[in-house]
């Protein structure tokens, strides 16, 4: 490990699993707090259920549990894992035509659902309502980054700017899901 990485990130930026909670924080942000909450593993949707793979979660093992090492550890631990369930999808492949001719018009059928998914930077869900016709009457999209970026003024104060930049990348903000 680098020494002055971990001198820049352990300790630096603490959010407690909590906090976390309380925030909705999801995906590496909220695990890196040591929360063990996968939506793959905890309520598995398409093929999850057939994977076998680990959720990671921060530990404090450089510093703090929770701090922005944990976070930024924690995405490193899942490259592995996401590896580990490509090269298990690749196996269970079936053999065959894998094209299907798709419908121009999806009628989407009335009433309301809301799905989500695990996706590197947390919970990505859609909440969607329709009266039967072509297009969706309403469409809700819940993206990770804004829970993310709503906690830094509970974990802001007290930090130096350069912290804060790291603290930032750890949480994987991402402008476009914010300014919707």
């Amino acid at each position: 490990y680098n020494k002055i990485f971990i001198e820049r990130t352990a300790n630096v930026g603490v959010i407690p699993a909590d906090l976390a909670i309380n925030y909705g924080l999801s995906g590496p942000s909220l695990r890196g707090s040591g929360v063990k909450f996968d939506l793959r593993k905890n309520d598995p949707y398409c093929i999850y259920d057939r994977f076998d793979f680990e959720i990671c979660y921060g530990t404090g093992e450089k510093g703090t549990l929770g701090d922005t090492w944990d976070r930024y550890f924690v995405r490193i631990q899942e490259m592995v894992e996401s590896v580990k369930i490509i090269r298990q999808a690749l196996k269970q492949i079936p053999d065959g035509d894998a094209k299907e001719t798709v419908p121009k018009n999806v009628r989407v059928p009335k009433g309301e659902i809301y799905f989500r998914s695990e996706t590197p930077r947390g919970e990505l869900g859609y909440y969607i309502v329709s009266d039967g016709g072509k297009n969706p009457v309403r469409v809700k999209v819940r993206a990770p980054a804004f829970s993310n970026l709503s906690i830094i003024p509970a974990i802001a104060p007290g930090l130096m700017v350069a912290d804060l930049v790291a603290v930032l990348g750890s949480l994987d903000i991402v402008l476009g899901e914010i300014d919707r």
